[in-house]
């Protein structure tokens, strides 16, 4: 039984029954009070009442402490995040479900957290779910059937290396979270189209936020994503650019009135010049040496990701290639992959990430050999970065720190 009104076992419409009768207290708080709203949270907990109430309560406090009913009429994002935040409502599945567009290469994150905050980040996404919620009420009067999920399409032709930005990727975890835990069952499909080779390794990131049940819903495709689309969607309710025939009234394929289509964010609206970061371990680079850190990368596709700040003064990086593990070379010796050069890490804290196209021992060098008198202290944090299909116990080792002070 699927769990659905008119599709009850016995075992769960008794549950159903329990579950109306253990949260009459909270009832009037719902945004719903009906059996097609409660169920959502009953199949979320696969029909534990004892885990779906304390699940709803967690919900309805929720929807205090954000001020979730007046969020639509009464609280409107930065300008920055209307502006260059992708996406956008248009269009209607087969079914008549709301269709959702994130288009993701063009977003700038770093230029976004640097110009508005966290908290409005989330509150903005929260804004989302309670607008396509409503559209999803407005479908079940017009149609007269219950619409309750959403159709979403997620066009990430030009991810890169930028939208791994740690910070940016923690705040996405914990809006996927808060998604998994508000709005259960608000999710019919999830179609992700144009996917580059990095996708792999953004999707890993983040898919332990997401329930096995939220996975089962998500479809990468293949080079007919067109066809794909087009039997779940009409081409009248499909915008031109995705292969239907919808276009805005100026007859802009991209239909940009309705999925917001950006660049890089103005640094006009930067509010600040860093985002603060909580690093993982610390060292030390004694005045004309160096610190080399050694990364083993055993498959290619991973992603090698660094943050750093240093103490009082600058300092030099960069990223080399070698082909054994444990064996000290000189930055001469070295294949040079990312140039070395002087940062102002104690203004600015540092971050990069590259691709690691080939296996081989990848080493990150801290350099101070131009210092005569002031050692450096490092703080830092680095990260190997798997594809989805590798196991995280299998496609890398834990760094290995070199005894490395040298003066190359």
């Amino acid at each position: 039984m699927s769990g659905r009104v008119g599709d009850l076992s016995p075992k769960q419409t008794e549950a159903l029954q329990q579950f109306q009768e253990r949260i009459q207290d909270i009832l009037p708080q719902l945004p719903a009070q009906h059996d097609h709203f409660l169920l959502r949270w009953l199949r979320a907990r696969n029909f534990n009442v004892q885990k779906s109430e304390a699940m709803l309560r967690k919900h309805v406090e929720f929807r205090k402490q954000m001020k979730v009913d007046t969020i639509i009429t009464e609280w409107r994002p930065p300008e920055v995040i209307e502006k260059y935040l992708s996406g956008g409502m248009c269009g209607y599945d087969r079914e008549g479900s709301p269709i959702w567009y994130d288009v993701i290469g063009p977003v700038d994150p770093k230029g976004l957290f640097l110009s508005a905050s966290k908290q409005d980040f989330i509150k903005s996404k929260i804004r989302d779910c309670e607008m396509l919620q409503k559209e999803c009420n407005l479908q079940t009067q017009r149609l007269g059937r219950n619409i309750e999920s959403i159709t979403m399409i997620y066009d990430v032709e030009g991810l890169g290396l930028k939208h791994l930005w740690k910070p940016a990727i923690e705040t996405y975890g914990e809006i996927l979270q808060m998604f998994e835990d508000n709005y259960p069952e608000g999710l019919k499909r999830l179609f992700v189209i144009k996917a580059p080779k990095l996708f792999p390794v953004a999707y890993n990131l983040v898919k332990h936020f997401l329930s096995e049940n939220t996975r089962q819903k998500i479809f990468i495709l293949g080079g007919n994503w067109q066809e794909v689309l087009l039997k779940y969607i009409d081409a009248e309710e499909l915008p031109m650019i995705y292969g239907g025939k919808m276009t805005d009234p100026d007859g802009d394929p991209r239909c940009r009135t309705r999925i917001n289509h950006v660049g890089p964010v103005p640094h006009s609206y930067y509010v600040r010049d860093h985002v603060k970061v909580d690093y993982e371990q610390c060292l030390s680079v004694s005045r004309g040496s160096s610190k080399q850190l050694d990364y083993e990368i055993l498959f290619p596709g991973c992603v090698l990701r660094w943050q750093f700040a240093s103490e009082s003064a600058d300092i030099g990086f960069g990223v080399f290639l070698k082909a054994k593990m444990g064996e000290w070379k000189k930055a001469a010796q070295m294949e040079e992959v990312v140039p070395s050069q002087r940062y102002n890490a104690h203004l600015v804290p540092e971050d990069g990430s590259l691709t690691c196209e080939r296996p081989g021992v990848y080493v990150l060098r801290f350099d101070n050999t131009y210092s005569i008198l002031q050692a450096k202290r490092i703080s830092f944090t680095v990260e190997v970065l798997l594809p989805d299909h590798l196991q995280t116990n299998g496609g890398s080792r834990e760094h290995k720190q070199a005894d490395a002070n040298s003066q190359s």
